[in-house]
């Protein structure tokens, strides 16, 4: 498995390009903006994207979805509960930001333990509410793609409209720190870390996290 990190859009968002150099396919997670710089890399690295992918349905991951899906005609996922956000600015809380964003439908809607493939990639889906209601982490191989569900020493915001805090710690108990500590972390901003790392150091997952 190959992945190229691009780091677009002012909120500087990590879009993930991912492919198998067996069969040359491949997928987008979290196309935030710069839709042109993304194609522009997936045709440098040869591959053929099968799928968007989303991590949840924010303003800032969301951004170059619309572009990216009209010039590759290919299905957009995203995880239950976060549907709603794509059609609606003030869901996806770029209207709260000052901009309007609407994309298209999703093509399908992913649940706790859905597992997708395309070529030989394979991804299992965990649901990880707390960030967002329909927030969803996707494991391929020994990669975790977790969106803003967790980040190197910290946690997603629960402030936004469908945050909870408490259930995103124990989404994070559930199905990440249930995760071999070699595992490595892909977030929706900043620097990959390791399950190990984050359940040794990260201080929203260290002593007593209800204060």
């Amino acid at each position: 498995m190959e992945i190229e990190i691009l780091e677009v859009s002012p909120f500087q968002v990590n879009c993930y390009l991912i492919w198998s150099k067996e069969d040359k396919t491949g997928v987008i997670i979290d196309p935030g903006d710069e839709d042109e710089l993304i194609l522009e890399r997936i045709e440098k690295n040869g591959f053929e994207p099968k799928a968007i992918l989303l991590t949840h349905g924010h303003a800032d991951h969301i951004g170059a979805v619309k572009p990216i899906k009209e010039k590759l005609n290919i299905p957009l996922y995203i995880g239950k509960g976060d549907e709603m956000m794509l059609e609606s600015p003030s869901e996806n809380v770029s209207l709260m930001f000052g901009f309007k964003i609407v994309c298209p439908p999703p093509d399908h809607i992913l649940k706790d333990s859905d597992v997708i493939g395309f070529g030989s990639l394979k991804f299992s889906v965990f649901a990880t509410p707390g960030h967002s209601q329909g927030g969803v982490c996707y494991f391929c191989e020994d990669a975790l793609f977790c969106g803003d569900t967790l980040f190197n020493g910290s946690i997603g915001r629960t402030d936004l409209p469908g945050g909870n805090y408490r259930q995103l710690i124990d989404s994070i108990d559930k199905n990440i720190l249930s995760l071999p500590d070699d595992i490595i972390c892909y977030p929706g901003h900043g620097p990959k870390t390791t399950v190990g790392d984050e359940r040794r150091h990260n201080p929203f997952l260290t002593g007593n996290r209800f204060v």
